[in-house]
């Protein structure tokens, strides 16, 4: 029976264990995650203990110095994604810049964001993965190779803020642009990810909560390591202070943010201003090929207001649409005539530009002009193959047609052309013979602005961005501007002088939903086919809804951070019971057996505490817990040896478990106690009481011991047990100061 009780315990230990393990465990291997991370981490693959470390010793001194190098790569390199991600709207002018200095055309802007993306990715997880090192108390050793790689992150991010600060500084009101559409939604988001942070956090904090109330508890109990304890204690506190108060204060923060923040995406739908009209740029550039007639038709198919373009005028006075201030990009001169690729198109005449191709680069390129266009159809396939280089005047009978507003930039010749001064006359005298609408025209070319009003007083002057009393001085009613612009408070200037304001380049959804809520009239933009279909700005939201979410999402974050840390309370709290139940055992088992050595003591079985004891035991003294015979090793729950105890006080403790044979402890034959001699008056040992062995008189007075009976092997006993105090005896002590002990010896019964 003992032993299938034996057989059943660890099953039922084995079944509790497997139920109490979380699920991740039965999952994954903790040994083989410590050692994945440590490796990542340091570069140390061999799977051995790590040290652990004590509060406030994370790492070497060495190791803290450089970790705010890793902070600071982090944080410029996830800022410069996010300036990058935001400028989505400019990623092909960025493409076209890369190829007028290089020559190649290539998604150069998805280069670099994919470039920045993996920095910002290997500083984060790095990052992660000194947290959890962290979290599982192992010491941080960056290895020297990522030390190395973050330095150079930080060389490389400086030298791109370097470029935006210095040739590009109105990125920055492109990030600011975004933050006036997104705030909302950052706002929740923000919040939401507080939540989740507050997890590790609260653990953390608790957990140093714990620690304070037990090293307390321990310093009521050890008063002369009370001062240094006490600055143990200060140093947890400040390092919770450290770490709660600054979450808490951007929480707070983030709860009151929605006070002060401005988004012009917030408001009413009445007071929403109508949808602004489309200028095709170059027509419609990503369904066919730009400033040809097949971009324009598309253009005019998918609602456009206006049509934008470029103006050149060839050697023989021609005016023509191209862009660029050669043919590569857009025509297949480096095929008809490769040495004369990089020369001014106005130096062509136009018997030649006609000839030209200006659609295969569109459509047989296998890098297209824009990244993630859909492709096209057979048949636009084909027609766009096709497409010629267009004179200015079919683009105004187009225009003439289809009732559409025509807006160009002209530029001038190069400097040996004959029309050099006398471009504008020629320009206007053109569009004047094609017998087009004045009105049809916004004028958008700042020179000669004077001549053209005299010559073509219908046309419609559109200035740049100028103060509102030049403009009104000059009684210019319509300026086209840069989208960037639309950051200094909306342009709310020229909207309250009745100045009409369209905005270039506007591709991105959330650029022109942003132009909408700032009721701005029209947008030039490349992405028409796109723009058309919204039926309303993205992102748009009434302020009863926001404040609605915003008071949901406060309310629901507080609950649940609440939450979160009573769990990590209750959680610790519960240990911190067990601990002391567990102290609160083991003192009780210090007092216990403290009493049985008191009266073993009393007894005389045991040596005084304040008598010396000898190194080696004498034939005359029990064997210690290190003399015990090899292969029984005894633990903190059985209980003393009681071989060497008189009969009254051996009934009263259980007996330990020995190893099956008889193990004779070493015997000095040299040496024989005597028993003490009865003089009148002494006090005799008590009779053994019913059941106890009587040791045998040996004839010359020797006593020897009887031999300890046999016991079956049987669990050990309970640490819960009552421990009897032993029964008085009294002796008559021998002449050296006490009481005479023999050794046991091992026989037959």
């Amino acid at each position: 029976m003992p032993m299938k009780a034996n057989k059943t315990e660890p099953q039922s230990q084995t079944r509790k264990q497997k139920k109490d393990t979380p699920w991740i465990l039965h999952i994954f291997n903790h040994i083989c995650f410590v050692t994945t991370i440590i490796g990542c981490y340091s570069c140390h693959w061999k799977i051995k203990q790590e040290k652990k470390f004590k509060h406030g010793q994370c790492c070497s001194l060495r190791e803290r110095l450089f970790y705010p190098c890793l902070v600071i790569s982090f944080c410029m390199s996830v800022l410069l994604v996010f300036v990058w991600v935001e400028s989505s709207n400019e990623y092909n002018g960025f493409d076209w810049v890369i190829f007028i200095g290089t020559g190649l055309w290539f998604f150069w802007s998805i280069v670099l964001l994919s470039f920045l993306g993996i920095l910002a990715a290997y500083t984060s997880l790095l990052l992660v993965l000194g947290f959890l090192l962290l979290w599982e108390g192992i010491e941080l050793y960056l290895h020297w190779c990522h030390k190395i790689l973050i330095l150079l992150v930080i060389v490389i991010c400086s030298f791109f803020f370097w470029i935006l600060f210095t040739y590009w500084k109105d990125r920055w009101l492109t990030v600011g642009l975004s933050l006036q559409v997104f705030a909302p939604y950052i706002h929740l988001s923000s919040i939401a990810m507080m939540v989740i942070l507050s997890w590790p956090l609260a653990f953390y904090l608790i957990h140093l909560e714990g620690e304070a109330r037990i090293r307390r508890y321990q310093m009521t109990c050890n008063e002369r390591k009370r001062n240094k304890r006490c600055n143990v204690l200060t140093k947890l506190r400040a390092l919770q202070v450290a770490i709660g108060l600054p979450f808490f204060l951007i929480l707070l923060c983030l709860y009151l943010l929605p006070l002060g923040n401005f988004s012009a995406c917030v408001q009413e739908k009445n007071k929403l201003a109508p949808k602004p009209y489309f200028f095709g740029h170059r027509g419609a550039p990503m369904l066919g090929p730009e400033n040809t007639i097949m971009s324009f038709e598309k253009a005019v198919e998918h609602g456009a207001y206006g049509l934008e373009s470029d103006v050149h005028i060839s050697y023989d006075h021609v005016p023509f649409l191209m862009h660029d201030s050669d043919l590569r990009r857009t025509t297949n001169i480096k095929e008809v005539l490769p040495n004369a690729s990089l020369t001014h198109p106005s130096l062509f005449d136009w018997d030649f530009l006609s000839t030209l191709n200006a659609g295969k680069w569109f459509s047989h390129a296998p890098i297209k002009p824009f990244f993630g266009m859909k492709p096209l159809s057979e048949a636009d396939r084909e027609r766009a193959g096709n497409q010629k280089i267009p004179k200015l005047t079919e683009l105004l009978e187009l225009a003439q047609k289809e009732k559409k507003f025509v807006i160009f930039d002209l530029y001038g010749p190069a400097p040996n052309h004959s029309l050099r001064a006398l471009y504008v006359h020629h320009v206007v005298s053109t569009i004047l013979d094609s017998q087009i609408e004045q009105r049809l025209i916004f004028w958008l070319p700042g020179f000669e602005r004077e001549y053209v009003k005299k010559k073509a007083p219908g046309f419609q002057q559109v200035s740049r961005l100028h103060s509102v009393e030049r403009l009104t001085k000059e009684n210019i009613t319509r300026i086209n501007v840069d989208y960037k612009n639309l950051f200094y408070n909306g342009m709310r200037e020229y909207r309250a002088a009745n100045i009409s304001i369209n905005l270039y380049l506007v591709n991105e959804p959330w650029l022109f939903s942003l132009a909408w809520c700032s009721r701005i009239p029209s947008v030039t933009t490349d992405n028409i086919q796109v723009l058309n279909e919204m039926t309303q700005p993205s992102y748009f939201m009434t302020p009863k809804y926001y404040l609605f979410v915003w008071i949901l999402m406060d309310i629901l974050s507080a609950i649940f951070i609440v939450a979160i840390f009573y769990f990590h309370w209750w959680k610790e709290s519960k240990k911190e019971k067990l601990l002391k139940s567990t102290s609160i055992h083991t003192d009780i088992q210090e007092t216990a057996s403290n009493m049985e050595k008191g009266s073993l003591e009393t007894l005389g079985l045991l040596p005084s505490s304040s008598q010396p004891r000898s190194k080696e035991p004498s034939a005359t003294q029990a064997p210690s817990v290190s003399q015990q015979p090899p292969g029984r090793k005894l633990s903190h729950h059985q209980d003393p040896p009681k071989r060497n105890m008189l009969p009254g006080v051996a009934k009263n403790i259980r007996s330990p478990v020995f190893p099956k044979g008889n193990v004779k402890p070493p015997v000095s034959p040299k040496e024989k106690i005597k028993p003490p001699v009865s003089t009148k008056g002494d006090i005799k040992p008590p009779a053994p009481l019913k059941g106890e062995v009587k040791p045998p008189v040996h004839p010359k007075g020797v006593i020897k011991p009887p031999a300890p009976p046999k016991m079956e092997a049987r669990p050990l006993a309970s640490p819960k047990r009552e421990v009897r105090a032993p029964v008085p005896l009294k002796a008559v002590p021998s002449p050296e100061g006490r009481f005479n002990r023999q050794r046991p010896t091992r026989g037959r019964s």
